[in-house]
């Protein structure tokens, strides 16, 4: 004999689950009490945030529901139950990156039914997940980076130098807009082309800077005092501000490119902190870069969130080649093999 689950449902005095010829009424009762012990060993073992027990109880009550309309239960559900949800799901034109979410909360489900004794198998193990492509990045042209900082340039007094030092960095350095906000005026020395950034984990890296950004955050720091908190002798950021963080914040470092695209016609839509990241590292590697050091600059932990990137710089080479080659243009191959003739 098998060793008894730790867990029972609450539902039925007996532990069992209703047979598939049950009330509809019966197996809900003990499909709910089964997603209430998972979800508790989620919170409680495995720290899951509340916005994931949310979404997993409601994927795991639609599947519930689902198999009932095939005289199935959680328990009793079997791989072909889940590969006919997830063929309603496709129907119903759900992206594979959400179809994949709710694949991994049957997974675990499963497997926390196998692990625990209410199932002798695991239905989801030879379900395969739903493949998904990453989106590419939004990038930025060269023209349209030359345009916004053609705009910055016409902008006066101490916020026109102070967007033009925000401008430079995230060109010249590819950081996150969090990592920008939390800059400390420590992590710049006049003069020097480099910048120390701490990023995610705590982890510090250097990240040099342009000569060109190094001339705009020292006119910056020339104008700086304006943006101090009233009455204050100092702050420990570069970008100081006089609201309750102290800094500027993410949001606001976002607007301020928002407003620069408008002057600089470019559409707001395409314009943000974290697109300049991406045109950082894409132009970056159009023009040589190797992948590794575009990794550190980035300071991402794995080289395959960099590689996405490469996937940019090779589409719009592509794309360059098509639209300027003398020989992509239509004809062009007949009239060249013509004038050989």
């Amino acid at each position: 004999m098998g060793a008894a689950p730790r867990r029972q449902p609450s539902a039925g005095a007996d532990g069992d689950a209703s047979p598939p010829e049950a009330s509809r009424e019966g197996a809900s009762q003990t499909d709910a009490a089964l997603v209430e012990i998972f979800l508790e060993m989620m919170a409680v073992e495995r720290a899951a945030a509340a916005n994931t027990l949310k979404n997993y109880g409601r994927d795991l009550s639609r599947f519930a529901a689902f198999v009932r309309t095939r005289s199935e239960t959680l328990r009793t559900a079997g791989a072909d139950d889940i590969a006919a949800w997830l063929g309603t799901l496709e129907a119903a034109g759900l992206a594979a990156s959400t179809a994949a979410l709710k694949v991994s909360a049957l997974r675990q489900f499963y497997q926390f039914l196998y692990a625990e004794g209410y199932r002798d198998d695991n239905p989801s193990a030879s379900v395969d997940r739903p493949r998904t492509r990453r989106p590419l990045p939004k990038v930025l042209t060269h023209a349209e980076v030359e345009a916004l900082f053609a705009a910055a340039a016409r902008a006066d007094g101490p916020a026109g130098a102070r967007l033009r030092a925000v401008l430079e960095i995230l060109y010249a350095s590819g950081l996150r807009v969090s990592e920008l906000a939390a800059l400390p005026l420590a992590a710049v020395r006049r003069g020097e082309r480099t910048l120390v950034v701490r990023g995610k984990g705590g982890r510090d890296r250097l990240v040099p800077l342009t000569r060109t950004a190094v001339a705009a955050v020292s006119d910056y720091l020339a104008l700086r005092p304006a943006f101090l908190p009233r009455g204050a002798d100092g702050s420990p950021f570069l970008f100081p501000s006089r609201g309750k963080t102290g800094c500027v914040t993410a949001s606001r470092l976002a607007q301020m490119l928002k407003d620069l695209a408008v002057a600089a016609g470019v559409p707001p839509s395409r314009v943000s902190p974290h697109v300049l990241r991406h045109a950082f590292a894409t132009h970056l590697l159009e023009g040589g870069a190797d992948l590794r050091s575009v990794q550190q600059m980035l300071g991402h932990a794995d080289i395959t969130t960099t590689q996405i990137y490469t996937h940019v710089a090779q589409d719009r080479l592509r794309a360059l080649v098509m639209e300027r080659h003398p020989l992509s243009r239509p004809g062009a191959l007949a009239k060249k093999k013509a004038k050989q003739g």
